[in-house]
């Protein structure tokens, strides 16, 4: 969900939307699809509704990056759906992105919420850590992300954050809980059904045949579920 006035930098030259955030399916793109293709499979997707949206590119050039977030930005701007950079909060800025999201190099949350402002959407990785999770509480983030919560092609390496963290987080947070890593239909239920607001996916949309069905399917799971 996306709220209608419009925000600009401090030097008035981007408009960037005030976002408020949805319970959901959260998009991250891959990093081995050609940007084209990519962007037109997102404007197909976009009209479907996912929560938000991730720019995620740690191999690209940073004026090439710039060049698609700035295309990515236009894009979520048309179909109202928050654009989130990931790692970078300067570029969220340039672009007039909904906000950014940090991981453990990212540098500092609390610089990154002056910088963007008390409107801008901040994710924070906690991986499977709730002190981690109390500091970006403390530091001005919008939302908390665990994970990898189930095993995951993208990062078969990562820290495991069983479902239990997450619902000791859920207990103790007032902020929306993001589940990441290995998230297909059956867990998608599983998250919704204790309470997770936000499910992120990559190869369950990006990597299915049919990654228009695959991301409906996983609409309706997680939103039948959140309801029972």
């Amino acid at each position: 969900m996306i709220k209608r006035d419009i925000v600009t930098d401090s030097t008035g030259s981007v408009e960037r939307m005030r976002p408020s955030l949805s319970r959901g399916i959260y998009l991250i793109t891959p990093e081995e699809w050609p940007f084209a293709s990519l962007r037109a499979l997102l404007a197909e997707l976009l009209p479907l509704g996912p929560a938000l949206l991730q720019y995620r590119d740690k191999r690209s050039p940073a004026a090439e990056r710039r060049r698609r977030a700035a295309l990515l930005s236009e894009l979520c701007r048309a179909h109202r759906v928050p654009l989130i950079i990931n790692d970078d909060p300067e570029l969220a800025l340039a672009v007039g992105a909904a906000g950014a999201h940090l991981g453990r190099d990212d540098g500092s949350l609390a610089e990154a919420r002056k910088r963007l402002g008390p409107d801008a959407i901040l994710g924070w990785s906690c991986y499977a850590d709730l002190e981690r999770a109390r500091r970006g509480a403390r530091e001005g983030a919008s939302y908390l992300a665990f994970g990898s919560v189930f095993p995951s092609p993208t990062k078969p390496e990562a820290t495991r954050a069983p479902l239990g963290l997450l619902a000791q987080a859920k207990h103790e947070f007032a902020l929306p809980i993001c589940a990441i890593g290995g998230i297909g239909l059956a867990e998608a239920r599983t998250l919704a059904a204790i309470g997770v607001e936000l499910v992120a996916v990559i190869s369950a949309v990006f990597s299915a045949q049919d990654p228009i069905a695959a991301f409906l399917a996983l609409k309706r799971a997680f939103a039948e579920a959140a309801k029972e």
